[in-house]
């Protein structure tokens, strides 16, 4: 018998080849039976798809070819979904036991309730057994935004209908539109989130936002711009984004 709950998870891979079938296999394993699989892939040119196709059984919906980026290749997945939730699990990434998406549709059978997430271990990309940087997150509170909370992304699940009220992610954030979704999320009255003091995902380290310092340069930046678009003057702006960078610094401790 079927959980009432559905729940979409996300997908995008681009040359992922080297990752792919841990996150596939992982999605896979889940003892939660009302899930489906959307994967999007932006082209690509080594083994992937050929990885793909050979694990199509498990895929509700494939899509391969060209994008503008991650967050598009997201919103894609999103209007192709069907789920009553919607969740996200990198290519490079993988859930931290069987029975994280049960535990998450447990919540949810609350009818106020919009989000849950969790906590998020990053691991070295050759041992996934050392855990480097521990990102444990604590319930929501309005005034933590200012201080530059927000929740791993990877473990945030949303009732599929708010990200339409969005309009999805901003695709003129290459790497923070997450964070520009969160904002818009939270400060919202009445998104009733959860949390759940368990690691949901496991993520190898070394991610798009984080993999050298033009590209965290560049983060900086984009997250700048979209605390300027929802209202912050610049000096609130920056002891944002201070808080913002402590609190990563606090979880390599």
């Amino acid at each position: 018998m079927k959980n009432s709950i559905k729940i979409s998870v996300i997908t995008a891979t681009y040359n992922s080849e080297n990752t792919l079938i841990d996150c596939m296999q992982s999605f896979a394993s889940q003892d939660y039976n009302n899930k489906e699989h959307i994967v999007i892939d932006g082209a690509s040119t080594d083994s992937t798809t050929k990885i793909l196709y050979e694990h199509i059984e498990n895929i509700a919906v494939f899509i391969s070819e060209r994008d503008g980026g991650i967050y598009d290749a997201l919103n894609k997945g999103i209007s192709h979904s069907s789920g009553d939730v919607i969740g996200f699990l990198h290519s490079d990434d993988l859930f931290s036991s069987t029975d994280i998406l049960t535990a998450i549709a447990a919540s949810f059978k609350d009818e106020k309730v919009i989000a849950v997430y969790g906590d998020l271990n990053y691991v070295n990309k050759d041992n996934l057994c050392k855990i480097i940087r521990k990102w444990k997150s604590n319930s929501f509170y309005k005034l933590s935004l200012f201080f530059g909370w927000m929740p791993p992304h990877p473990t945030l699940f949303v009732r599929r209908e708010w990200y339409t009220k969005i309009g999805g992610f901003d695709k003129r954030f290459e790497i923070s539109a997450d964070y520009d979704s969160v904002l818009k999320f939270f400060f919202d009255p009445n998104f009733k989130s959860v949390y759940l003091p368990r690691v949901f995902v496991t993520m190898r380290l070394g991610g798009k936002s984080n993999r050298s310092f033009k590209f965290i340069f560049r983060k900086t930046i984009e997250d700048f711009s979209i605390l300027k678009n929802h209202g912050f003057c610049f000096m609130f702006s920056i002891f944002i984004l201070i808080n913002k960078n402590l609190r990563k610094i606090i979880q390599f401790l």
